[in-house]
């Protein structure tokens, strides 16, 4: 099943996801374990090369911008998916579900 209120595109794969998972290097592959979205191999290295070379080869600076894109693209697609009031509708349910 596909979740159709997103905007990231799909697209079909001709390599093996798993193999090009491995071969990203580790602070990449923590970074994705721990990611909202679900980030291709080719499109994180896209990223976290163009991240690195604008930082010098810092990886914590390039693991940020990275972090600041995924935000960016949630922020983008939350109206679409849960609506034009959220956050704030769901922080308003939580407190009144809270508050029982």
């Amino acid at each position: 099943m596909r979740n159709l209120n997103t905007r990231l595109k799909c697209r079909r794969r001709s390599a093996d996801p798993m193999r090009e998972y491995d071969r990203l290097p580790p602070a990449l592959r923590g970074f994705l374990s721990e990611a909202a979205l679900p980030w291709s191999a080719p499109s994180v290295k896209r990223a976290w090369e163009k991240a690195l070379k604008r930082y010098n080869g810092c990886e914590a600076q390039a693991l940020a911008a990275l972090r600041r894109a995924e935000q960016r693209s949630l922020n983008k697609d939350a109206p679409r998916i849960w609506g034009a009031s959220y956050p704030c509708e769901a922080a308003g349910a939580l407190s009144r579900a809270a508050a029982r």
